[in-house]
């Protein structure tokens, strides 16, 4: 027998579950009939594909088998799945293969209903078992292999492994409970009532062994005579869940908490799905799906790493859990089934990334799912939580899928100057309440909403009442926001980088501006050297001294190095235009002032508050405090 460390986050995780962290306990054999049905299905896909394992398992059925012992304090739960050799063992309970604990213990809030949730969420679920074990044996032994090995642990710091004979194919899951347990999960009925509660969809069936005192039929000659009824032990076997592929069911037929309970059964999410979507589809490509929209974004939705929620099954027999091809990356939080009727079992990964019947489901299904959520929409209340957990994927399918692009559009919902505090507007209430001889939509993008909606290049906006989205997640905005192009024809503008709304001022009038200030505006580039590439007059302000713009190239540039960025590589910053308003006092004062060195310390300061009010960074604060401190004190 070997002895193994655990992975040091498995670790970790045993001792989260051992110290009682869960409320919620019962949902360890939902993950482990969970497992064992995955393990079913994988057998049953390989039996009708590999010709080694054909014959062998011609006559198999899949089936779960749960026994308990009181006397004993334990309980079993055994498939006949594929199983697990040596290195299947190491790989799926010695390590954590994708999420990591780091990750999970982060996620954790300290409220041990919520906490406990995360178990399935994390692929961890196995581990919740020693949340009611004081020690676990896992027998089991992979199809088409001889040896079968036992693997043995506490839920402590190490494992156990050894080979061992074992007769089929399979896992043997035996669990040896903590003495406070034993009265709540030894019992047939709690047994039977966790099981309909969580797993009663499984689709293969789930039997539960007891044995029972039963005592034998009297005549009514026998009774008259006063004989006493003999007693006798009998084993017995009852089928504890309905074992049939709920997508395939009409829908007429299934209820509510049918659909949840199935939800919960496949995404190890405990709080029912936010969408449901049941659709079969008959004629050219006949197949059914079954979508889930869940209430809050999966764990691992921003990791490259995510998990694919959606399954494949060909006729009811299942192929992969594990093709992020099934629907695009921006619906990687769906969760579901995808059930065709018109594959070959035997198609491989590379054949499933080709093939026409798939890619015609996967069209039409994205076109489903995108109706539904419009659907969603029409409840404001509801659709505002869609809104805060998936917005961010969704702007990813604006750029991703350019056949779905309007109807995306549809879906987003943005922050503005004109929507009240906290709720959001849809680019077609934008289009509803602006002129329509507007023709455009627009935007300023930043990382802070308040600096956004302070800075000082909406005031020209706000003068002629023109509505302004404000994208306050830069991160993604700035780079999908300018790929738009347009929404029903009108272009979207950033405010940042377009010609402010028309003033009305003659061209002898606007000429005059500019000579007046000809000589400053001279002066305030030569003092600011590179840091700017012009300087002009505006008339895009009414309270500000001073603003900062994007040259028209320079902000089409701006989407490249925003990715260059994130890809973790250093781009210097294009300078910017800086405006001032030749209305505003301190322009006026510093028009006609003589003096060389309080000319270059406002022009700064101009340039530098300009920069802050638009949430940039300054490059240098303490010139920028000694400049002010210089003014200041010529001011008092």
């Amino acid at each position: 027998m070997a002895k193994h460390q655990f992975q040091t986050e498995v670790g970790q995780l045993l001792h989260l579950m051992t110290h009682s962290l869960y409320s919620n306990k019962e949902i360890f054999i939902r993950e482990l009939v969970s497992n064992s049905s995955d393990a079913i299905d994988k057998l049953n896909y390989l039996r009708l594909t590999e010709e080694n394992l054909k014959d062998a398992y011609a006559d198999w059925k899949g089936e779960i088998n749960i026994t308990f012992d009181e006397a004993d304090k334990s309980l079993t739960i055994i498939d006949n799945g594929i199983g697990m050799n040596e290195a299947d063992l190491i790989a799926s309970i010695g390590t954590i293969a994708k999420s990591g604990t780091k990750s999970f213990v982060e996620a954790l809030t300290g409220d041990a209903k919520k906490d406990s949730n995360l178990i399935g969420q994390f692929g961890v679920g196995f581990y919740s078992v020693f949340m009611v074990a004081d020690k676990v044996d896992v027998i089991s032994k992979k199809a088409g292999e001889d040896i079968g090995y036992k693997w043995t642990s506490d839920g402590t710091g190490e494992f156990d492994l050894s080979p061992c004979t074992k007769e089929s194919s399979g896992t043997v899951i035996y669990i040896k409970l903590k003495d406070e347990e034993v009265s709540e999960f030894a019992s047939k009925y709690r047994i039977k009532n966790i099981v309909g509660k969580y797993s009663n969809h499984i689709a293969y069936p789930i039997f539960l062994n007891y044995k029972e005192e039963v005592s034998e039929t009297l005549s009514e000659e026998d009774k008259k005579a006063g004989k006493e009824a003999k007693k006798s032990i009998e084993d017995k076997r009852e089928k504890i869940n309905e074992a049939t592929a709920l997508w395939m069911q009409p829908k007429a037929k299934l209820k509510e908490q049918e659909y949840n309970d199935f939800y919960k059964s496949i995404s190890h999410d405990s709080t029912d799905p936010m969408l449901t979507i049941h659709t079969k589809a008959e004629g050219v490509n006949e197949y059914t799906t079954l979508f889930y929209v869940p209430k809050m974004a999966p764990m691992d939705m921003y990791r490259a790493d995510f998990q694919p929620g959606v399954k494949l099954y060909v006729k009811r027999v299942f192929i992969t859990d594990s093709e992020k091809e099934l629907l695009p990356t921006y619906l990687r939080f769906v969760r579901g089934i995808i059930d065709s009727e018109d594959l070959p079992l035997n198609v491989s990964r590379e054949i499933l990334q080709e093939n026409r019947v798939l890619a015609n489901i996967k069209q039409s299904s994205v076109k489903k799912i995108l109706s539904e959520i419009k659907k969603l929409s029409k409840d404001e209340e509801k659709y505002a939580e869609f809104i805060a957990q998936y917005i961010r994927p969704l702007k990813e399918g604006v750029y991703q899928d350019h056949m779905n692009k309007d109807a995306i559009l549809d879906l987003l919902r943005y922050k503005s100057t004109k929507a009240e505090a906290g709720k959001l507007t849809s680019l077609e209430s934008y289009k509803e309440r602006a002129d329509t001889e507007q023709k455009a939509i627009f935007y300023i993008v930043g990382e802070n909403e308040k600096v956004l909606r302070s800075s000082p290049l909406l005031e020209s906006y706000n003068k002629n009442n023109i509505e302004v989205l404000i994208l306050d997640d830069k991160e993604i905005d700035e780079i999908i926001t300018p790929t738009i192009g347009a929404y029903k024809e009108w272009e979207f503008k950033d405010i940042t980088s377009c010609e402010p709304p028309k003033v009305e001022q003659s061209e002898e009038a606007k000429k005059e501006v500019e000579e007046k200030f000809e000589s400053i505006l001279s002066k305030i580039k030569d003092k600011l050297g590179d840091a700017v590439k012009d300087v002009k007059i505006t008339n895009r302000l009414s309270e500000s001294p001073s603003c900062v713009v994007k040259d028209v190239a320079d902000a089409q540039m701006a989407q490249m190095m925003q990715m260059m960025r994130a890809m973790g590589q250093e781009m210097p910053a294009s300078a910017p235009i800086l405006e001032i308003n030749p209305d505003h006092e301190i322009v006026k004062k510093l028009n006609g002032c003589p003096d060389d060195s309080t000319i270059e310390d406002v022009s700064w300061i101009l340039l530098d508050q300009a920069k802050l009010s638009e949430g940039m960074e300054i490059t240098d604060t303490v010139a920028f405090a000694k400049r002010l401190s210089r003014i200041t004190a010529k001011a008092l």
